[in-house]
């Protein structure tokens, strides 16, 4: 008994990052998607981060596939698809960090929240992908509660800061500029400030969020105007901004490159990228971003390999907790549409039998309607005959 869902998607394992910043929505542009998308299915959930960008839907009207292609863009040779219950199985994987690039990261959590709020609001979910989104969410708590998958530092923002790290082999006195004041920044600055770094700059579109940030760890607030002094200050610069264009541009690093007489290492762990990748052909930059993390990515896999087993268990829990509730929710669903069936064919015969007193007909239709259903009720909750009599009401 599949449940009516697909899943559509492009993510880090299928695409590079050039793509993927191609397919990522949010903000105001995700609630037109969805309100779109709501033509195409009658339920949809957008799930969009710096590693994927997926489209959940029930009751598609057409192929996944050309759905993504027509509201997303033409990628499909980067796109993966699921039906019915491995829909859920993914879900449940990626809200368990196991589909992530940096394993058993946290923050992936928050962002399929993220995903189901901005639908709720566009009136885009349903039974199923409430109780779909939610099981996912409460899976991801439960393999982090229950196992060691997320323990430590596991995020993408570590990462990034282990990847400094093997590069200066000490951070202790280098001077770190951080774009962005959001959950990433706070956590690269997390990070950055332990492993020695002496002083530390945020730079925000809101100057009020990146002082706040900045007095938490030490540390100097500035807006996006002053990013050629950042820069010509900073050794390290990890950006992690929303922005729909480059904050760090091309000619500006060129020409602090010439004035400061020494190299400068930037890390863009934002998508879309908020620094210009041909930056990287300046010598005395060096310019990493997403698709770069693989070694730290490597050795963060290895170390929780032995935790995999054992969060796939809690997800196959989870996953026929969900199949048990889905049957009874069919069951439930065609009780209703059995009763409505019965209820018109009644009202049909009886329509002008008793002129002029409507509420008696209601009452008495809705009275010979539940003696008629119930033999039938019991059909309806066999998974076995209840599929034929799903046929039947469909006509």
């Amino acid at each position: 008994m599949e449940p009516p869902i697909s899943l559509v998607g492009i993510n880090h394992k299928t695409a590079p990052i050039g793509i993927r910043e191609c397919v990522a929505v949010s903000g105001e542009r995700l609630h037109l998607v969805l309100k779109n998308l709501l033509q195409e299915a009658d339920e949809v959930v957008v799930v969009s981060t710096c590693n994927r960008t997926e489209i959940t839907l029930v009751r598609p009207r057409r192929d996944p596939l050309a759905i993504y292609r027509d509201h997303l863009g033409n990628y499909n040779e980067y796109a993966y698809i699921h039906q019915g219950l491995e829909v859920l199985r993914h879900l449940f994987k990626v809200a368990s960090g196991l589909d992530s690039l940096v394993i058993g990261e946290a923050q992936i959590l928050g962002q399929i929240r993220e995903g189901l709020f901005a639908a709720r609001r566009a009136g885009a979910t349903g039974p199923i992908t409430e109780k779909a989104f939610q099981t996912a969410i409460a899976t991801g708590k439960r393999a982090r509660a229950e196992t060691s998958v997320g323990r430590g530092a596991v995020s993408v923002a570590y990462a990034a800061v282990d990847l400094a790290r093997s590069v200066f082999g000490d951070l202790t006195g280098l001077r770190a500029l951080v774009l962005g004041a959001g959950e990433m920044a706070e956590r690269v600055l997390e990070h950055l400030v332990h492993y020695g770094a002496r002083e530390v700059w945020v730079l925000n579109r809101t100057l009020s969020n990146a002082e706040k940030l900045a007095k938490k760890y030490g540390g100097r607030a500035f807006d996006m105007e002053h990013v050629a002094e950042a820069l010509a200050h900073a050794d390290i610069v990890v950006a992690s901004a929303a922005a729909p264009v480059y904050i760090v541009r091309y000619e500006r690093v060129r020409e602090v490159l010439k004035q400061r007489g020494r190299p400068l290492f930037l890390i863009d762990i934002a998508l879309p990228r908020n620094i210009d990748p041909k930056i990287s052909r300046l010598a005395g930059a060096y310019l990493y971003n997403l698709d770069d993390l693989e070694e730290v990515v490597a050795r963060n896999r290895a170390a929780r390999a032995g935790e995999l087993p054992r969060v796939e268990k809690i997800i196959e829990s989870e996953l026929a907790g969900w199949m048990e509730w889905y049957a009874g929710h069919k069951a439930a669903d065609r009780i209703r549409r059995l009763r409505a069936w019965i209820e018109g064919t009644i009202r049909a015969e009886l329509e002008g039998e008793i002129a002029g007193e409507p509420d008696a007909v209601q009452r008495l239709v809705h009275r010979m309607a539940g003696k008629a259903a119930h033999p039938l009720i019991q059909i309806a909750k066999d998974p076995e005959l209840g599929p034929a009599l799903e046929r039947f009401l469909e006509g």
